[in-house]
């Protein structure tokens, strides 16, 4: 089995798409109780996604840390390997206006600038209109009440049509945080909720 020359694997984008939407959920710090991955998996699945393409794991986790699991296989005593994943899905549903890539996957340990260079190739190639980039974080929050959403966005036009406010924030960042600065350079809109 001869190995890919690139860690981007792109298998499933051969058709036109309308105007399609990126949205990016890792798991890891941006990720508080996996509301940011489950969302993003349950529209992905409640829009038929279909995985169009994969960033290959090896150049990105350190295994000490993000380890491969071994599964059964269903219905035989064959031991898989299963690696860390970061998978395009297009739910391309006919109600909706626009097509939906989810990107969804694990925070890599290295080479984030190379690992969102990949993203923004699968952005280009799909003909990408707007990224959003969906993150959690721990807060103490009554569940009488209800959750609050906040939004950031260094497009202009974005941030007044949602109404996301500057963030003031300075200090360390996740991969959400990098890929959000990585479209904004390439000038791709993106809002982060």
């Amino acid at each position: 089995m001869s190995e890919p020359t690139s860690p981007l694997i792109i298998d499933g984008l051969a058709e036109a798409l309308r105007r399609p939407v990126l949205i990016a959920a890792f798991s890891g710090w941006n990720d508080a109780a996996e509301s940011a991955t489950s969302a993003a998996r349950f529209l992905s699945q409640r829009g038929s996604g279909r995985r169009i393409g994969r960033i290959l794991p090896e150049e990105f986790f350190h295994f000490g840390l993000t380890r491969p699991e071994v599964r059964i296989q269903e219905g035989a005593q064959t031991r898989e390997i299963r690696w860390p994943a970061n998978e395009f899905f297009l739910a391309d549903e006919p109600s909706l206006p626009q097509d939906l890539i989810f990107l969804i996957g694990i925070e890599p340990h290295l080479k984030w600038q190379t690992f969102c260079g990949h993203v923004l190739e699968v952005a280009r190639r799909a003909q990408v209109t707007v990224v959003i980039t969906l993150g959690a974080l721990l807060a103490d929050v009554p569940h009488t009440r209800a959750v609050r959403i906040t939004g950031v966005s260094t497009d202009p036009e974005l941030a007044a049509r949602l109404r996301t406010t500057p963030t003031r924030y300075e200090g360390p960042t996740g991969i959400v945080g990098v890929l959000n600065d990585t479209c904004r350079r390439a000038g791709l809109p993106v809002v982060s909720l």
